[in-house]
């Protein structure tokens, strides 16, 4: 019932974006994460080593064994009264055996321990591919979020430019203005308009990234809900080093690699099993039917099978006394991928800590410049206005006013993108701290 209803729910989202209702960061994260291919190869995974652990274990119990065979002898042959004599026979024989390994070296034991890690390993694996999804989401989010800021600020510049040609258009049909401001002000509307469109080109492809991330159809009428205004404040608290003590205790990428390395110990375990003597138990019980082709048979076939009805048991053991140093070689190999599992765990450590300092450093930069744009667009829009208006007086040429223009379009463009980039960096950093990425 809960996966019947969570489906539904997953449909009413897609009908939604289709409809053009916005998503928030937390449904987009929630789709991607019931659809997307790499977590779905990841349950997949989890599920196979799962019955790889259920596998070992079971391999403590008896195997029972049934097998029936019919035989045909010409010439001389065993009677069933077990005298050797001519003529043509035939035999059915009917047994079922059961063998119980009493000792193997703790060869069981350790590939249960193997099969356990590797489930661990796994199911960390599969953590790690949605904590990727969900940093891959948000980033993907934020993009959009910018490519939308820019498209404003580029179809803000094209309507002034709109707004100028008209005006000078008005003033050369009364002798105000000449042709060539006319045709100044309509090739810096078009060089307007070429970045408005490069812009919404620009937004259609993040739009187009996002969709695919979770496994929509098509990304029209997809929209995304823009953050509150508190959500971009500045905001960066504790340390790098703080925040990866944190981490590498409970980050999927380091629990995967530390099961792993557990594996790696428990398979030197079952190298060194076959040094040990190999103890079985085996018992069983079986008969036999005789009679000849084309004959009608004197002794009835269920009398024949109790008549010629026995039983066994045994108890084997073998020992290892040379393998052509196959053992020797067996542990040396697992020795050697114990120590190179271990120096992957090292890496993985490594790149964890790298991640946190590139996205602290990354939070920290995108902070210092947020400042700055923040003082460079006021400057910006103070001068743009001054010569706006000079412009509109006619005490300021076409060159100036695209010059002040241009300028305040790059600062608006500074701004949010530092604005968004603190904003994913730093709840980058809440995620490697264990909590939810939100906007």
């Amino acid at each position: 019932m809960r996966k019947i209803i969570t489906s539904l729910l997953f449909a009413s989202m897609a009908i939604a974006a289709s409809a053009g209702n916005p998503w928030t960061l937390s449904q987009c994260i929630d789709y991607a994460l019931e659809h997307n291919i790499a977590v779905k190869q990841g349950e997949i995974n989890v599920r196979q080593n799962e019955i790889s652990l259920n596998t070992a274990k079971f391999s403590r119990l008896p195997g029972v064994n049934a097998s029936a065979s019919e035989n045909f002898s010409f010439g001389r042959s065993t009677k069933s009264d077990n005298t050797t004599g001519s003529g043509d026979m035939a035999q059915s024989n009917f047994s079922i055996g059961v063998d119980v390994p009493v000792f193997q070296g703790f060869q069981i034991k350790h590939n249960i321990a193997v099969s356990k890690l590797n489930l661990a390993a796994a199911t960390a694996d599969l953590d790690k591919a949605k904590d990727d999804i969900r940093i891959a989401v948000a980033k993907a989010y934020v993009t959009i979020l910018y490519n939308k800021e820019i498209l404003k600020v580029a179809e803000s510049q094209t309507a002034i430019d709109e707004m100028h040609v008209s005006r000078l258009e008005d003033m050369y049909a009364t002798g105000k203005a000449s042709a060539a401001q006319v045709a100044q002000q309509k090739a810096a509307l078009a060089q307007s308009r070429y970045q408005e469109t490069q812009a919404t080109n620009n937004l259609k492809l993040a739009v187009l990234d996002l969709t695919q991330l979770l496994e929509l159809d098509e990304p029209e009428g997809f929209d995304v809900v823009a953050p509150a205004d508190e959500a971009t404040a500045l905001r960066l608290t504790g340390s790098a080093e703080d925040i990866y003590a944190s981490a590498v205790t409970e980050k999927p990428s380091i629990l995967a690699e530390q099961a792993r390395l557990g594996a790696a110990k428990s398979k030197i375990g079952v190298a060194k099993s076959y040094l040990y003597p190999n103890i079985s138990l085996s018992g069983g019980m079986g008969s036999d039917f005789f009679y000849v082709p084309g004959k009608k048979v004197k002794t009835p076939f269920f009398t024949q099978l109790n008549d010629y009805l026995h039983q066994y048991v045994g108890l084997s053991l073998s020992i290892p006394v040379f393998s052509r140093f196959q053992i020797r070689n067996g542990i040396r190999s697992a020795k050697l991928g114990y120590e190179s599992q271990n120096l992957q765990l090292d890496n993985a450590r490594k790149a964890l800590y790298k991640e946190i300092q590139q996205a602290w450093y990354g939070a920290v930069a995108s902070r210092d410049r947020f400042l700055s744009s923040e003082e460079v667009k006021r400057s910006a829009e103070t001068s743009f206005e001054l010569v706006n208006a000079k412009y509109e007086a006619g005490k300021a040429t076409i060159t100036e006013f695209n010059e002040a223009k241009n300028t305040l379009m790059k600062a608006e463009a500074d701004l949010a993108q530092a604005r968004y980039e603190h904003m994913f960096q730093t709840r980058l950093l809440d995620f490697y701290k264990g909590e939810e990425i939100d906007f």
